[in-house]
């Protein structure tokens, strides 16, 4: 396992003048989320400071085998499914600082 820093933003289906925490489907993205969580690959997840209120720009932290396999879990997201949500990157993530901290799933 590997850890990835990944970056997923507004897609299409965004509806505007709503934030995140309004838009359609909420419940079932929590879930996924949520699960995901618990199954130990997405180690951390958010929106970025203030894009919670408009066109959402958020960060995970996921441990994973490859980005083929996040974006292929990411891809089951209601959200994403939806069009609400578009995983925009997915780089690889060499944590030093802070790595005794965290344990791998």
């Amino acid at each position: 396992m590997s850890y990835f820093a990944v970056i997923r933003d507004a897609g299409p289906a965004w509806t505007d003048g709503m934030g995140a925490f309004e838009q359609p489907g909420l419940d079932d993205h929590a879930a996924f989320m949520n699960a995901l969580a618990g199954e130990g690959i997405v180690l951390f997840a958010g929106p970025l400071a203030g894009s919670e209120h408009g066109r959402i720009h958020a960060l995970l932290i996921v441990n994973a085998d490859s980005e083929a396999v996040i974006r292929d879990r990411l891809a089951a997201d209601p959200w994403a499914q939806a069009q609400r949500l578009v995983t925009a990157s997915v780089e690889p993530w060499n944590l030093i600082v802070g790595a005794d901290r965290i344990s791998l799933a």
